[in-house]
């Protein structure tokens, strides 16, 4: 008679998979980091595509057009273009005035990419902490 002998169960747990992995997301991680933080700083609103709460002072409106023309929502002349020095100094006095006053940039949707950093890049030049970015709601 043949007695077959009963294994016991292993109770040890094999982590060499779950350090290959650990291993792999480490450097996964090392090499994407630096290229996250390279870029213009924008901060994000808290909840998902929520508007912005409406605060006591009118938000700063800096807008590019489709020629690549800066306006401002600043002054009488609302419709004229702006030079970048005219557009920095203008956000610069109005930070002045009033440095809690929210900026928001509004771009055409046809304007490329370069157009609104650039714009951004000025407000920054300007003082301006962080900006909001403009868009219109998706009809459904």
């Amino acid at each position: 008679m043949y007695i077959r002998k009963r294994r016991r169960p292993v109770s040890e747990i094999n982590v060499v998979p779950y350090i290959d992995v650990m291993l792999v997301l480490l450097i996964i991680f090392m090499v994407t980091a630096p290229l996250i933080s390279q870029g213009v700083k924008v901060e994000l609103p808290k909840a998902s595509a929520q508007p912005i709460e409406q605060e006591d002072t009118p938000p700063l409106i800096a807008s590019v057009d489709v020629q690549g023309n800066y306006y401002l929502n600043v002054g009488n002349d609302q419709d004229t273009a702006l030079g970048t020095q005219e557009l920095t100094e203008l956000v610069a006095a109005k930070l002045e005035k009033e440095p809690n006053t929210p900026v928001v940039v509004k771009g055409d949707g046809q304007v490329a990419y370069n157009e609104v950093i650039q714009l951004m890049v000025l407000l920054q030049k300007a003082g301006v902490p962080s900006v909001g970015l403009m868009t219109d709601p998706v009809d459904e």
